[in-house]
């Protein structure tokens, strides 16, 4: 029942912000200086007339008021329709639903891959505190924190496409592959997956720094240790799984910046993926389009954070959510 209640509280508050979200979508759409209509029509739109123009827009329905384009928008997004892509000319399910997979595919691997590689290495410095390894990881956190994601990538390319050669500069697979295979695809698919995972690490390296670095101070490490027991079990067994607590919650709420750094990471490797469609929907003007990315990036967040709420209560059992008891 608790966790029904909890699915519950989020929805309350998850309607509300998907409307908003999408009304303002609309509101910075018309308000936008961009004309979808001559950045559909592209070199064309020098030579078309006004009135085929025209025409055009209120096929689209550009030229209704923004709310009863908002109405008509919203009636068919709850049948199911969420339109056709001006730049791709398909159904916007169609692109999405070829794209999505690929996205889910670099994302999982990059978290798996960053929760593996935070964890260790913030437990590292907190163990071995004020020490050349605690310094070189902490130093490279913050210089990773500072650090753009496209410069990151691009910097990667650098290295190990151009100058090593050792791996593939972006892409799905080689220009010259008919089909993909598995060995193409993972030779692509490191270097995607090592830069989001990096960009995306160093708050997680040092919130498990900070966190172990709090938690072996307290008592009940000292007298885990009093009693015996190995450093390696006082560490991984008593102090990491206490400070692990507030990272559940702390996750669900870096989802947004996962979502823009697979944004970046995409359009950067020519990923073809949801996350790099919604720059060239963006670059576009491709409006029906955008507008299932955003709203699909939103629902993303919503889905983290009720993940992260459902997570921590089974973690903890005595975590009391509002209102849930």
């Amino acid at each position: 029942m608790t966790w029904v209640r909890i699915v519950a509280w989020r929805l309350a508050f998850a309607v509300p912000l998907l409307l908003a979200v999408t009304f303002g979508m609309f509101a910075l759409a018309k308000a936008s200086p961009f004309d979808p209509v001559r950045q559909y029509l592209g070199d064309r739109a020098t030579t078309t007339s006004p009135q085929v123009m025209a025409e055009i827009r209120a096929n689209w329905g550009l030229d209704r008021p923004l709310s009863e384009q908002y109405a008509i928008w919203l009636g068919h997004l709850l049948r199911g329709d969420l339109g056709e892509s001006r730049s791709l000319r398909l159904p916007v399910a169609q692109v999405i639903g070829e794209r999505l997979g690929w996205t889910l595919l670099v994302v999982g691997c990059a978290l798996a891959l960053m929760l593996a590689a935070g964890l260790v290495l913030g437990t590292l410095a907190a163990w071995r505190r004020d020490s050349w390894l605690d310094r070189l990881v902490s130093g490279t956190a913050f210089a990773n924190e500072a650090a753009p994601v496209f410069w990151v990538g691009l910097l990667v390319i650098w290295v190990f496409a151009v100058k090593l050669g050792w791996l593939p500069a972006g892409g799905l697979t080689d220009a010259a592959a008919t089909a993909v295979t598995l060995p193409d695809l993972l030779r692509h698919l490191v270097l995607p997956v090592a830069v989001l995972a990096f960009s995306q690490s160093s708050w997680l390296l040092l919130f498990v720094r900070e966190s172990v670095i709090g938690v072996l101070r307290e008592d009940f490490v000292t007298g885990a240790r009093a009693r015996g027991l190995r450093e390696r079990t006082v560490l991984v067994r008593h102090a990491l799984r206490a400070a692990l607590l507030p990272f559940i919650t702390i996750m669900g709420a870096r989802v947004p910046e996962l979502v823009t750094g697979a944004i970046l990471v995409e359009a950067v490797f020519s990923w073809p993926g949801v996350a790099g469609t919604t720059v060239k929907a963006a670059l576009a003007v491709d409006f029906p389009l955008l507008a299932a990315l955003t709203l699909l990036a939103t629902v993303a967040v919503v889905l983290g954070n009720l993940l992260a709420d459902l997570a921590y209560t089974v973690a903890d059992p005595r975590v009391r959510v509002l209102g849930v008891s």
